[in-house]
């Protein structure tokens, strides 16, 4: 059943005069009052608590849902339920803010009281994507939307076209990554107000850029989640998850769980007029029904849109299950993108030679480098000796765009123990060389906060649980960096940051004044970025790539006009090549190849540019990337003959 026609099915129980936007939490009426909505099928009798107030007993509904209607009150009024099975009063599962977190009363909220500017938005195709994923708490030293409002003209300007937020959904503690959230429909206290959130996707828009919202729908965090204290069958000890409970998506009274969620997912689009979704931690999701949920979320995210934004749905999937990306009626969920660490690691081994725990089975040759550009996926079913299983599905004929590509995530920095940033784990050459090949490649590609200004900050794991929980958050994290040899040993460990204290959160924060003392790296993102809007001007271009020599490959873009490109990246020594008996290098036929761009730049902090071709040999530079296109006519061949003849 479509999520609309569940609920119309779930409110023709309701009073007349009620009207509702999403089947659970409160919400204020148009004539007065505020309706309340729960689902608590382990409670006989709950009544809502509102300070000032006597309880008011909610009526009982079909299927465990509760329900009242009180006149009188209006837009931040607090509340909580009292369910019999319980001692204290509770917080709505579906509360659309805890000013006090997740412990403390739910507020009511207004959605319709914020004044939206963005009539004409009509969002970002995701042929013209260029995200960038962003941590509220630690982008700016307020660590709020408004103060990180005030920097979207410089990402816009830089050639950002979307940014990703880490999740906001509101947890316990002073400071966290988001990914132990609580109240899927609670924009986190910590970051401001919820109009705060609004406000800053609206500026977003006015500058061309969409705003997609990483969340969490694989678990809930140990603190904090009083969902089973409602529903125990909210989760389901059928199917194992990594990190507790396993969402109930397919089992006995799985249907107001997925309403629960599919509600949570057409929310954020309708309400705070977000663009799209990114789905963490995928492989955790279980469901056997013939409806996948993620199928499920993908239309209702679709039809919250009311078709007329562009929507963006990624998946993170450590599995590489392609069918997510596949179109329903070919068996898939129709999602529009997935993370592919892949591509990560294959260019991070190139650049740091380091092949430890998960890189293991990644060698950072050309060879995989141009696979990862053409293909996506390196691993699509083959055998996986790190898991000592086959890993990931056939992906071969998706479109680029159905891979999202980084060489730096939330993840990826926090899982190289110190934090450290990819600039600092290899030689500046090669850093600008790899970020050329991140950004021209025909992947959509993602730039996590800082990395545009080689930000000397690190990205540590924090998280402020406190007591007995505190300390297992912190030995579950020196456990995990233990899969690094390198960072398993007695040292290391010790070096290890805990994820509670709160200088580990401190350190983390960016120094916005980077981006004029590192104006090189800017300077490089910026170049790119423009470069890259020029070779997809008109979408995507076919591609094909190949081996030049053992650290040295290229990608060439076939263009409608036959304007061809040529990308060429050398993470190695100077190569002089007299010929080339490849015929991707091979020139438009009456046609030179000139220069167009180089990574050694001094504008980027490179040592010059030099003449490429000389004396009829290629000179290609070490450490460097550089991009060609059709130059002049080339001077006609005399041979032998001819010149006899002459």
């Amino acid at each position: 059943m479509a999520f609309a026609e569940a609920m119309d099915s779930d409110l023709h129980h309701l009073p007349s005069p009620v009207s509702r936007r999403l089947p659970i939490g409160a919400e204020l009426q148009p004539q007065d009052g505020v309706h309340f909505r729960v689902w608590a099928p382990a409670a006989r009798e709950i009544s809502v608590e509102i300070d000032g107030r006597q309880p008011h007993e909610m009526s009982p509904e079909p299927d465990g849902y509760f329900s009242a209607l009180i006149e009188e009150i209006g837009a931040g009024t607090r509340y909580a339920f009292r369910l019999d099975t319980q001692d204290g009063a509770l917080p709505d599962p579906a509360a659309r803010f805890q000013p006090d977190g997740p412990h403390g009363r739910s507020e009511v909220g207004d959605p319709a009281g914020f004044a939206w500017s963005d009539q004409d938005w009509l969002g970002v195709p995701k042929e013209q994507l260029v995200i960038y994923e962003m941590h509220i708490g630690t982008f700016t030293p307020e660590g709020i939307w408004a103060a990180a409002m005030q920097h979207l003209p410089a990402l816009a300007e830089l050639g950002i076209t979307c940014v990703e937020m880490m999740p906001v959904a509101d947890f316990p503690g002073r400071f966290g990554w988001g990914y132990d959230g609580v109240n899927l429909f609670a924009p986190t206290r910590l970051y401001g107000q919820p109009d705060d959130l609004r406000r800053f996707i609206d500026r977003a828009h006015a500058l061309g850029l969409a705003v997609i919202l990483d969340v969490v729908y694989n678990h809930f965090g140990p603190d904090g989640n009083y969902l089973a204290a409602f529903a125990p069958a909210y989760f389901t000890d059928r199917h194992p998850n990594e990190w507790g409970g396993a969402i109930n998506f397919d089992g006995s009274d799985a249907a107001p769980v997925r309403e629960f969620f599919i509600a949570n997912a057409s929310y954020w689009i309708d309400e705070y007029h977000l663009d799209g979704l990114r789905l963490d931690a995928t492989q955790e999701i279980f469901d056997a029904s013939s409806d996948h949920i993620l199928a499920a979320i993908s239309r209702e995210v679709r039809t919250a849109s009311g078709g007329r934004r562009a929507t963006f749905i990624a998946a993170e999937n450590d599995a590489q299950t392609a069918r997510l990306v596949r179109p329903p009626n070919a068996g898939g969920a129709g999602l529009d993108a997935m993370w592919n660490d892949d591509f990560h690691h294959a260019a991070m081994v190139a650049v740091t030679g380091r092949r430890e725990a998960y890189y293991s089975d990644f060698n950072g040759t050309p060879r995989e480098l141009v696979a990862a550009a053409k293909h996506g996926f390196l691993y699509q079913g083959q055998y996986f000796a790190w898991k000592k299983q086959p890993r990931g599905a056939p992906a071969l004929g998706l479109a680029p765009t159905s891979f999202v590509i980084y060489l730096q995530n939330h993840d990826q920095v926090g899982n190289t123990g110190k934090g450290l940033r990819g600039h600092q784990l290899t030689s500046p050459g090669n850093w600008r060389a790899i970020t050329a090949y991140l950004l021209l490649s025909p992947g959509i590609p993602l730039l996590f906060q800082g990395q545009e200004f080689a930000a000397s900050t690190p990205f540590l794991f924090f998280a402020d649980h406190q007591g007995e929980l505190g300390q297992l958050v912190k030995k579950g994290r020196g456990e995990f960096l233990a899969q690094f040899p390198s960072l398993a040993g007695a040292e290391m460990q010790a070096l290890v940051a805990d994820p509670g204290d709160p200088e580990t959160f401190r350190r983390c924060v960016l120094q916005s004044s980077e981006r004029e003392s590192h104006r090189e790296s800017v300077a490089l993102h910026r170049d790119l970025l423009a470069l890259r809007r020029t070779i997809f001007a008109d979408g995507p271009l076919p591609m094909d790539g190949a081996v030049l020599g053992e650290n040295c490959w290229l990608l060439r873009y076939f263009a409608k006009d036959g304007e061809d490109l040529l990308l060429i990246v050398n993470l190695g020594r100077d190569q002089r090549l007299a010929s080339i008996p490849e015929p991707l290098t091979a020139p438009i036929e009456g046609r030179t190849w000139r220069l167009i761009w180089s990574s050694e730049n001094p504008d980027y902090g490179g040592g010059g540019v030099s003449e490429l071709f000389t004396d009829g040999m290629w000179r290609l530079p070490g450490q460097a990337a550089i991009v060609l296109a059709p130059g002049e006519a080339a001077k006609p061949v005399i041979t032998s003959e001819r010149r006899r003849t002459a």
